[in-house]
């Protein structure tokens, strides 16, 4: 069983490393493919692409310039140590212990535009390329088709072994857009995370994005290999509300 989960915008290359674990990332050379392409691009035309702030956009354009091949500790830190937005400050990475990451790196998979898929421990170079970016390249009009089936054939080498390959969807719309579903040979679930407010259960996006952290967290602390175990998750005040849930949507409620 596998779980998706979505990068984050915010980074983290600062905060000192507790642990020297560290692997190669899957697809250097599709990556590098679109950094040529990011590469000819001015400042002024990754701001408009990508909606920045001209001192965001100039901070990728270097971002870019400095990216290599190479992947290193120097110039390169772990995927799941390196992202810190919302779905992270929920997962709390730093604090897992070496045989927690170890057990992250074969079951949680990191979608991402540039990268396609990372592994928690992989090296990952400092970038920001969202998937809903309309960034076109030879392969097409968008990163969508620039990954194509590529993401999906890889999780389905992953499940390979696995007499019923479940893959749990922890990822946001946008970025599990990027998994061809004709292409994956794997039973999906979902989990989705509600909050009452106004008398009626509602996705609210912050606190949604924290709990897909959180369940991360939870599946790697009880090694969860089934879908169904996923159902006693209680973190935060969540409870799994089985009357609105069917086996492949586990609606987890609070308030």
């Amino acid at each position: 069983m596998l779980f998706l989960l979505s990068p984050a915008k915010k980074l983290d290359y600062d905060t000192p490393l507790g642990v020297d674990l560290h692997t190669q990332p899957l697809f250097v050379d599709h990556a590098a493919a679109l950094i040529k392409v990011l590469k000819k691009k001015s400042a002024e035309d990754i701001a408009q692409l990508m909606d920045l702030s001209p001192a965001l956009a100039d901070l990728n354009a270097r971002r870019y310039a400095a990216w290599k091949p190479t992947f290193t500790q120097q110039n390169a830190r772990p995927a799941i140590l390196a992202f810190n937005g919302d779905v992270y400050e929920g997962l709390q990475a730093p604090s897992l212990s070496v045989p927690q990451l170890q057990w992250a790196q074969d079951h949680i998979a990191i979608l991402s535009g540039l990268y396609g898929v990372l592994r928690p421990l992989d090296l990952m170079q400092p970038y920001r390329l969202e998937m809903g970016t309309r960034l076109e390249t030879p392969r097409g009009k968008n990163l969508y088709e620039f990954w194509g089936t590529d993401i999906a054939e890889y999780l389905n080498e992953r499940l390979e072994g696995d007499k019923k390959p479940v893959v749990v969807n922890l990822a946001s719309e946008e970025y599990f857009k990027s998994v061809d579903l004709k292409a994956l040979k794997a039973r999906v679930v979902q989990c989705v995370f509600q909050e009452k407010k106004n008398g009626a259960y509602k996705i609210i996006s912050f606190n949604a994005k924290r709990a897909r952290g959180l369940m991360a967290r939870y599946a790697i602390q009880h090694k969860i290999a089934t879908p169904e175990r996923l159902r006693a998750f209680d973190s935060e005040d969540y409870a799994y509300d089985e009357s609105v849930s069917t086996p492949d949507k586990l609606v987890f409620r609070r308030g």
